[in-house]
């Protein structure tokens, strides 16, 4: 559905989006290209060529002073402080009870100065969490969403692209790692960072240089066969990955260990964190469903809220769902019972009152090749 642009936020690259014949949708408030000619065009350029991402919609809080660290390490469920300067991580926040209020990913940027980037539709919530968390540490923690725009170069091709814009190594920019260069003449964070299951970087610009930027990389990118990408693509590549949606398969009401994700609880940092005691319990007992893949030869696939049944008992809930356009056939994350979360489990899935059969597989159902 289209969204006028006196109804939600735009980015800095609203006209952008426009001139090249988005079709919009709202999407936590904000206005954005849902896809600009084909959801499947897009979603195969970004697995065999590269796609460019408008992703201003996504928050950026930054912590500064002497425990920031400290403040991040009580605030969320990973040991932050430890990172070195230039790395990035994988984190989340939790709720006292051990349920996830986002996912996020921190940044150091330097030796007092932390970037944390959350969902747009979070970004308020996490946000006022930080500053209540932080409130006994000597840090200032600032919401500077506005300050950012951010774009996404994810796909084989993307380094051959940035490349060429750069006077940076792109070979010393390493995996969940970020460098302040100039690319295309403009100041930016440069990450080695993605939501595709591709290689890629997202690059970090002040709004008002972010046009030009994005002209510069549509321009670099035509001989690579670089398209343009919306949010359309975006779920399906993110879903063929393996990688959670907040809403969909993180929630509140569910811990990391549910979805698989207990690695990124440091249990064994230092000093208290928020959801400790909790996800120690979590830890230690075990959970009674957890987040799988589901594959299915049929191409109806099967969608957010369906049950899944073992014969006629329901046993989980599908969470997300697609027809795979890398893989030709649909598949779908759920949460089921761990009784039924082994590899190769046939189950069914309730489709409007047919039960369609699934088979549970490890996830990411896509690796990309090395």
């Amino acid at each position: 559905m289209d969204s006028q642009p006196n109804e939600s936020r735009l980015t800095p690259l609203n006209a952008e989006h426009e001139a090249l014949g988005a079709m919009f949708t709202d999407f936590a408030g904000w206005r954005m290209p849902l896809r600009y000619d084909s959801e499947l065009a897009e979603h195969h350029a970004v697995r065999k060529t590269a796609g460019l991402f408008d992703l201003t919609h996504m928050g950026e809080i930054v912590l500064t002073g002497p425990e920031a660290g400290a403040a991040l390490d009580y605030a969320l469920v990973g040991h932050i402080s430890a990172l070195a300067v230039g790395k990035a991580r994988y984190t989340m926040i939790t709720q006292a009870d051990g349920g996830v209020l986002d996912d996020l990913i921190v940044y150091r940027l330097g030796d007092e100065e932390y970037l944390v980037v959350a969902n747009a539709s979070n970004a308020a919530v996490v946000h006022e969490a930080l500053v209540e968390r932080a409130a006994r540490f000597e840090t200032v923690v600032t919401d500077k969403s506005t300050e950012y725009a951010l774009l996404a170069v994810q796909g084989p091709k993307s380094t051959e692209i940035v490349a060429g814009l750069t006077d940076t190594d792109l070979a010393t920019v390493k995996y969940y790692a970020s460098y302040p260069t100039q690319v295309a003449g403009v100041d930016v964070l440069l990450a080695r960072t993605g939501y595709t299951g591709e290689d890629g970087f997202e690059l970090f610009v002040s709004p008002a240089n972010a046009p030009a930027l994005w002209q510069a990389l549509l321009e670099a990118g035509q001989p690579h066969d670089l398209r343009p990408a919306g949010l359309g693509c975006r779920d399906t590549l993110r879903l063929e990955a393996g990688m959670p949606l907040y809403g969909n398969e993180l929630t509140a009401a569910l811990t990391p260990f549910n979805a698989n994700l207990g690695r990124v609880v440091k249990l064994d940092k230092p000093g208290d964190f928020v959801g400790r005691d909790a996800l120690a319990k979590v830890a230690e007992s075990g959970v009674d469903s957890v987040l799988v893949g589901l594959k299915t030869p049929e191409r109806r696939a099967p969608r957010h809220g369906y049950s899944v049944l073992a014969g006629d008992e329901v046993v989980g809930e599908i969470t997300s769902g697609a027809l795979s356009p890398t893989l030709g056939y649909s598949v779908a994350m759920a949460y089921v019972t761990k009784a039924h979360a082994e590899p190769g489990t046939q189950l069914f899935v309730d489709v409007r009152g047919k039960q369609q059969p699934v088979e549970v597989v490890a996830l990411p159902f896509y690796k990309r090749a090395k």
